[in-house]
C-alpha cells in the first residue's frame, strides 16, 4: 500500500499525530506568510528599482510559474521516490530568496528571488499535504483543514507585517522574514525525522510494496478529476474578487477609508479561516460530496444578494460566503486524493498549484473588466459563478464505489 493511503481497520487503528499536523499547520503558515511578503512589497520595488507595471507582471509570472507549475511534478516525483527532509530543503529555497529580495538592486535579481521564493513553496505544499494525511488518523478532512488553515493565516498576515516592518523602514529589512524561514526549517527538520521513521515502519511491514487501485474506473477518474477542476475554479475565481478588490468594492460603493476597508477585508479573511477549518470535519462527519453541493451551489444565494446590500448586510453576508465557500477546498483535495490512492502528493501539487494559479489569473482579469465597466460589475458578474456547483451532481459516491 502507498505512502499515505490506509484501509478502513488501520485507520482506525492509527492515533491522530495533533504534534505533527500542528508542525506541518505553522510550517504553512510560514511558508505562506513569505509568499504574500513578495507581493507586497512591490510597491516598494517599483518606486526603490524605477519598475514598470510590465517589469511587476513579470515577476509575478516568473513567481506563478514556479510556485504553481512545479507543484504537481513535484508531488508526483515524491510520491515515487518519498523525501522526508525535501519539506526543510523547501523552506531553505525560500529563506534564500527572502534574503536575496532584501538586498536586490535590480530586476534580474529580484526575478532570482521571486524563483527561488516560489520553488520553496513548490516543494512544500505537496509533501506537507502529504504529511498531514499520514498523522491523521484516518480523519482526512479534519488533518487537511489544519494544514490549510496555517496557510491562510499566513497569507493574511503577511501584508500587516510588511506595512508595519519593511514599508516604513526599506527594502533591506525584508531580511528580518528570513528568521520565519529559519523557525520552519527547525519546524519541519523535526517533522521530516517523523515522516522518515514513518516511511520505515511502513516498508518494514511491506505496506509500500504496493499501490492500492481506484475504486472507479479510469475515465471516470478523469471526469471526477475534471469536475473537482472546475469547482476549484468557481471557487478561487469568486474568492479573488475578495482578496484583490474587496477594499477597492467598499471605498467606491460605501465611500469607506482605506484603513476601515482594511478592517472589513480582515472580517472577511477571518470568516474564511473559520471555513476552512470547519469544511474538513464536516466531510469526515457526512461526506465530502455533501460539502461540496453546500459549498460551492449552496453559496449562490449569498452572492446573488451581496452587490444590492447595504454596508451592515455587506458584512453579514461577505462571512457567510467567506464561511461557507472556503469549506469547499479541504474536501475538493480529500476527494481527489480518495480518486487516486497512492497518489496523495502529485494529487496536493496539482490542486494547490491550480489554486494559486487561478488566483492570479482571475486577479489580472478581473481587474482588467474593472477597468472596462466598475468595480460593482465585477461582483455582479462573479455572484454566478457558484452555479458550476451544480457538476457536484456528476461525481461519482466513492463510499459505494468502494463497497
Amino acid at each position: 500500500m502507498a505512502a499515505g493511503t490506509l484501509s478502513p481497520a488501520a485507520r482506525a487503528a492509527t492515533p491522530v499525530v495533533l504534534p505533527i499536523l500542528l508542525s506541518v499547520s505553522v510550517g504553512h503558515m510560514l511558508n505562506d506568510m513569505m509568499q504574500s511578503v513578495l507581493l507586497s512589497v512591490y510597491p516598494l520595488l517599483k518606486t526603490s528599482l524605477a519598475l514598470d507595471f510590465l517589469h511587476i507582471g513579470i515577476i509575478t509570472l516568473v513567481f506563478q510559474l514556479t510556485a504553481s507549475i512545479l507543484q504537481p511534478f513535484v508531488g508526483l516525483y515524491t510520491d515515487r521516490h518519498p523525501m522526508p527532509y525535501s519539506l526543510p530543503f523547501g523552506m531553505a529555497s525560500t529563506f534564500a530568496g527572502v534574503l536575496l529580495l532584501a538586498q536586490a538592486e535590480g530586476f534580474l535579481v529580484v526575478l532570482l528571488a521571486a524563483a527561488l521564493i516560489g520553488v520553496g513553496s513548490s516543494v512544500f505544499h505537496p509533501e506537507a499535504s502529504r504529511v498531514a494525511r499520514l498523522a491523521s488518523g484516518g480523519r482526512f478532512g479534519f488533518a487537511q483543514s489544519l494544514f490549510q488553515v496555517g496557510g491562510n493565516f499566513g497569507q493574511a498576515i503577511g501584508p500587516l507585517l510588511v506595512a508595519v516592518v519593511v514599508i516604513p523602514r526599506g527594502q533591506p529589512h525584508v531580511a528580518w522574514f528570513a528568521m520565519a524561514a529559519v523557525l520552519g526549517m527547525l519546524l519541519l527538520t523535526y517533522v521530516g525525522r517523523w515522516y522518515g521513521r514513518h516511511l520505515q515502519a511502513r516498508k518494514a511491514s511491506g505496506r509500500l510494496a504496493t499501490v492500492p487501485l481506484s475504486a472507479l474506473s479510469r475515465p471516470a477518474v478523469i471526469s471526477a478529476l475534471a469536475i473537482l477542476i472546475v469547482l476549484t475554479f468557481s471557487k478561487n475565481f469568486y474568492m479573488s474578487s475578495f482578496s484583490s478588490y474587496y477594499t477597492f468594492y467598499l471605498i467606491d460603493r460605501f465611500g469607506l477609508s482605506v484603513q476601515a476597508a482594511q478592517v472589513h477585508l480582515f472580517v472577511f479573511l477571518g470568516a474564511v479561516a473559520a471555513g476552512t477549518i470547519l469544511g474538513g470535519p464536516i466531510g469526515d462527519a457526512v461526506g465530502r460530496k455533501f460539502v461540496l453541493w453546500f459549498s460551492i451551489l449552496g453559496v449562490l444565494p449569498f452572492t446573488l444578494a451581496l452587490p444590492f446590500a447595504n454596508l451592515f448586510w455587506t458584512d453579514v453576508l461577505a462571512v457567510i460566503i467567506g464561511v461557507i465557500m472556503a469549506s469547499a477546498f479541504p474536501a475538493i483535495v480529500v476527494y481527489a486524493q480518495e480518486l487516486l490512492p497512492g497518489k496523495v502528493g502529485m494529487v496536493a501539487g496539482l490542486f494547490f498549484g491550480f489554486a494559486f494559479g487561478m488566483g492570479g489569473i482571475a486577479a489580472a482579469l478581473l481587474g482588467w473588466i474593472a477597468d472596462l465597466t466598475s468595480i460593482g460589475f465585477v461582483y455582479r458578474l462573479c455572484a454566478f459563478l457558484p452555479l458550476l456547483g451544480v457538476f457536484v451532481a456528476l461525481l461519482p459516491d466513492l463510499e459505494r464505489a468502494r463497497r
